[in-house]
């Protein structure tokens, strides 16, 4: 029988309260509740620790960012990298999927990108999905015209799923690789070809990452 040490749970208690510090003290970071609605170009959903939206800003000033995620222990990260750069065109707030459109006008985004979100593989759980159809639904109506859902992904099934819910939702499939770091049709230079943080992790293991834009159907988009 192995021992746990207690004092374990203790400074993991701790380091968790100092990462909720950070980013309740960010000027970047905002709740659910605190937000209030500002125009964002392009918004990342899921984004995990932030740095993929933190990169993106960096590349495009003339842009304005968001970064959503549940958990705040993650998003301060990116924040401290965003304040650390000298960013002004990013925000992190902490909220779920489903309050999306409680944070951005409609029709007003150029991009939306999901990466990396939790497959749910149990197919009772399908509906946490964030590319489940009821979730689509929502992109389509915070995207502008010509916008497009961006999906990354390293899980092959969770991929292919996707790749039916948007077909079936009439949305037009775009740019569709299953291995994007290995794709000739993405130079070094791409937006896409940036890493998550644990996008980094799966490449490392050798795992190939499924990428596809998707631009909404006009006959769907509302």
């Amino acid at each position: 029988m192995s021992f746990v040490d207690p004092n374990q749970f203790v400074i993991t208690r701790r380091r968790k309260k100092y990462k909720f510090a950070l980013f309740n003290n960010s000027p970047l970071c905002f709740e659910y509740d605190e937000w209030m609605p500002r125009s964002i170009d392009v918004l990342e959903v899921g984004a995990g620790t932030g740095l993929f939206s933190v990169e993106l800003a960096a590349r495009h000033p003339e842009q304005q960012f968001l970064a959503v995620d549940v958990k705040a222990d993650r998003l301060q990260k990116g924040a401290r990298a965003a304040e650390q750069r000298g960013l002004r065109n990013i925000w992190f707030v902490r909220a779920r999927a489903d309050q999306l459109g409680e944070l951005c006008e409609a029709g007003s985004l150029s991009q939306l990108w999901v990466t990396f979100p939790d497959p749910f593989p149990r197919q009772r759980s399908s509906g946490r999905r964030l590319t489940h159809p009821h979730f689509l639904t929502q992109y389509a109506k915070l995207l502008d015209e010509g916008g497009e859902l961006l999906l990354k992904h390293d899980d092959h099934n969770f991929f292919c799923w996707s790749l039916e819910q948007l077909v079936v939702a009439g949305w037009q499939l775009r740019g569709l690789t299953f291995d994007l770091h290995e794709s000739e049709r993405f130079d070094e230079e791409s937006d896409a070809r940036i890493m998550t943080t644990y996008e980094q992790r799966w490449v490392g293991e050798g795992k190939a990452i499924g990428f596809v834009g998707a631009g909404k159907s006009i006959n769907r988009a509302s």
